[in-house]
């Protein structure tokens, strides 16, 4: 009996030891870079995984054979410094560690379970199994820059390129499949859809899409739910002898490559796809201030802007810098002779300006930029707008010929290259140039004040005509007649919305090509025109894509206006309030973003922190993208002295006060964060917070209701059936829990709320706001 229960006990041990398939790695084997083996070979001895050279030592990863040009397709650790030779990649103890004499040791495969072997199989995939023959690990579940055939990417998942063809650490772009089910490609930490440059176009609301490579060649998007398939990006003719790889580029493009083995052993590798044929569509492909050309050959190359110069020595994406030291700034303004505007008419970029006007004819846009000490370039397009600019520019592009007119600062003396010495003259030379420089500048100083003198006179008496004698075009702002402001509105006939500062009226200037809001303030403090526009002044040198631009005001006896650009999608209260469905969500999100992002403006970047007073849907205004901006901010300080804290008379501004303004507590930026946590629920939610016609008596507050469901894990009641992200839509509850907080102190400064929507920060479990009726 016990010969027979060894023999069976040997039968069944020589089955499970001849179930290992072959090619098997053991525990105990170890690979050395300078040593033998450098590498473990899958059963083809087409893939290797182990130490391949890279800069002065060495990384980990899996490489396809070919030759002298292997092609790596996955690596380890890819952001850490090389590896000396004397390091060891070692099986031992069921996890594959990376062994080196200046560091702990790393893991480089591994799971929770001890695995008793590996195996590299023929398609790449690196794989630890249990005793069981189970695969607990899979290299295929953590791509870096390629998937292979039959590896996925799954909803979530990333692919983020290589810095260069030979430095395999992360590079400049990221391939994102989202859970939105579209599959896009961004520069690195970057998620904004302004910021994208190719997508699958594959949105959908509440599915999820996953990537597939198929053995054979077949790329294509597979819904997670039903495996249906919703796009086929490339369909191959079928070749024996193939390996696929579809690979996120170092220069940003998405591709897919096959690799023909022949019997002798070469191979040949052919790009069957690609995301795009123009790189130059490529956001970050040249670095900043730089744009993108194609040679006869359609071959991309990058070029500085003009007044700038490559900065480093890699020509094929480095940053290019300021080739002149600008002036001095007195005034507010810089002296226009010691610059020229170069003009291109075939340059465009997409960064958002820092002022924008109508006002400026294409030569005086130029020539503003000239004078404003804040300008670098700017960019005057099809509908006469002029658009400032600071450097950096990040991705210029070319433009169809004559669309817009691009106006570049640059010196207008002769730049020498900074990456020579310059050679002092004689000093001979310098006492000549000295002294005629001298006799010049004084002739043409008495010629040019005279007539500077006689221009002046003329230009006042002009002003005088119209009732202004305030700023002009080559200030920020224009300085407008109430007449002028009575014929821009038709008598001020058209009210777009009422607010605690007055009523707003649609206008337009130039015969209804520039359309704006005129605003007319009421009981405002009587101050004095010249404080008012000294504050004027202040309001117009705020300048952020998600604030609504001032372009101008009145200030005629006691009459007192604003001119703002016209908001073509009106306020924020009508999409959320008055629509018969929800807005999208991913819409609502973006919104809570750009407001995030103005209120943090305001608070921390301006040159004197402002507090607006009265966040609320009503004073946040949609452009005709759609993209949220405030309005009605730096005018607290312009109100009656009664009116300062009695916000509460006007409609719906009661449920977002802070309960400081009800204990005459001293306020702070702390009041707009409280403002805007409440903003943000109803973002959320598409309700007010307070609703007396609800169902049940808890849902009446939407401050308080919002909490509760928090803390009971039953967020769904607040979206109702609507398809949303569950971990975004936790996340946006905590944040906005934590800006209602009764008291100040613990309630985030807009930094940090920005943040943890953004995702950068851990968002921590909120306490219970208590918010004040």
């Amino acid at each position: 009996m016990a010969l027979y229960f060894l023999l069976v006990l040997f039968i069944f041990g020589s089955a499970r030891a001849q179930s290992k398939p072959p090619h098997t790695i053991g525990l105990g084997s170890s690979l050395h870079p300078n040593g033998q083996p450098t590498a473990w070979y899958s059963a083809s001895g087409l893939f290797a995984f182990g130490f391949y050279p890279q800069g002065s030592g060495y990384k980990v990863g899996i490489w396809l054979l070919g030759g002298s040009n292997n092609t790596i397709v996955w690596t380890a650790f890819r952001d850490d410094p090389e590896i000396s030779a004397d390091s060891t990649l070692a099986f031992i103890d069921g996890i594959v560690v990376l062994k080196t004499s200046n560091s702990e040791d790393k893991i480089v495969a591994g799971s929770s379970e001890s695995a008793s072997y590996a195996n590299l199989l023929d398609n790449g995939n690196f794989v630890l199994y249990n005793q069981d023959h189970e695969a607990i690990y899979k290299s295929f579940n953590f791509p870096t820059d390629t998937i292979l055939g039959g590896q996925i990417l799954p909803s979530g998942g990333k692919l983020v390129s290589s810095f260069s063809s030979t430095n395999h650490s992360s590079g400049r772009f990221r391939f994102l499949m989202q859970n939105d089910g579209n599959l896009v490609a961004y520069p690195k930490n970057l998620n904004q859809p302004v910021d994208a440059y190719w997508s699958s176009q594959t949105y959908c609301t509440g599915c999820r899409n996953h990537l597939l490579l198929n053995g054979t060649g077949i790329l294509l998007l597979i819904n997670d739910t039903d495996s249906s398939v919703i796009r086929q990006l490339y369909t191959p003719l079928m070749q024996d002898r193939a390996i696929y790889r579809a690979t996120l580029d170092y220069d940003g493009n998405f591709r897919l490559y096959s690799h023909e083995f022949e019997s002798s052993g070469n191979s040949k590798m052919v790009v069957e796809w690609e995301a795009t044929d123009d790189l130059c569509v490529v956001k970050g492909f040249c670095g900043l201030n730089s744009y993108c050309v194609r040679s006869d050959h359609n071959a991309p190359s990058c070029m500085c802007l003009p007044g700038s110069y490559l900065r480093e020595n890699d020509p094929s994406f480095g940053d290019c810098q300021r080739n002149f030291t600008r002036g001095k700034c007195i005034n507010g303004k810089e002296d226009a002779s010691v610059y020229k505007i170069n003009t291109r008419t075939n340059l465009t970029w997409e960064d958002p300006p820092y002022f924008v006007t109508s006002f400026l004819g294409k030569e005086d846009c130029g020539k503003s930029c000239s004078e404003d000490c804040d300008c670098d370039a700017a960019l005057f397009d099809e509908n006469g707008q002029c658009m400032k600019h600071k450097l950096p520019l990040r991705y210029v592009k070319g433009a169809p010929e004559g669309s817009r007119t691009a106006f570049f600062k640059v010196s207008n003396l002769a730049v020498q290259n900074p990456t020579t010495d310059s050679v002092k003259p004689p000093w001979v030379v310098i006492l000549v140039l000295s002294i005629s420089f001298v006799m010049y500048s004084g002739t043409a100083l008495a010629f040019s004040g005279f007539y500077v003198f006689k221009f002046r006179i003329i230009k006042y008496r002009k002003l005088l005509q119209t009732g202004t004698t305030g700023l002009t075009k080559d200030f920020i702002l224009r300085t407008c007649s109430y007449k002028e402001l009575k014929r821009a509105t038709d008598g001020f006939k058209e009210e777009l919305g009422k607010g605690a500062f007055g009523a707003v009226y649609k206008g337009s200037f130039d015969k209804g090509k520039n359309l704006v809001a005129v605003k007319r303030l009421e009981k405002v403090v009587d101050e004095g025109e010249r404080e008012f526009r000294a504050e004027m002044r202040v309001i117009g040198r705020t300048r952020h894509r998600n604030l609504v631009r001032l372009l101008g005001y009145c200030a005629e006896g006691s009459k007192r206006a604003l001119v703002y650009e016209y908001m073509s999608n009106g306020c924020l209260a009508n999409l959320l309030f008055r629509g018969a469905t929800r807005p999208d969500w991913n819409l609502r999100v973006n919104i809570a973003l750009d407001v995030a992002r103005g209120i943090l403006y305001l608070h921390e970047e301006c040159e004197a922190p402002i507090i607006h007073c009265d966040i609320k849907p009503q004073n946040i205004l949609l452009d005709e993208l759609l993209t949220a901006k405030i309005s009605d901010f730096g005018l607290a300080k312009l109100l009656m002295p009664d009116q300062t804290r009695t916000f509460t008379g006007v409609r719906g501004t009661r449920g977002y006060l802070a309960p400081e303004w009800q204990t005459n507590a001293p306020v702070s930026v702390k009041v707009d964060v409280y403002s805007y946590g409440i903003v943000l629920l109803e973002i959320i939610c598409c309700r007010r917070n307070i609703e007396v016609c609800v169902t049940k008596i808890e849902e009446i507050q939407l401050s308080k209701w919002a909490y509760s469901c928090l803390v009971e894990s039953e967020l769904d009641k607040l979206v109702g059936s609507e398809e949303v992200d569950k971990k975004t839509l936790e996340g946006m509850i905590s944040v906005a829990i934590w800006c209602i907080q009764d008291e100040p102190a613990l309630r985030p400064p807009m930094k940090k709320v920005l943040q943890m929507l953004q995702g950068i920060i851990d968002i921590p479990i909120p306490p219970c706001p208590s918010p004040s009726p």
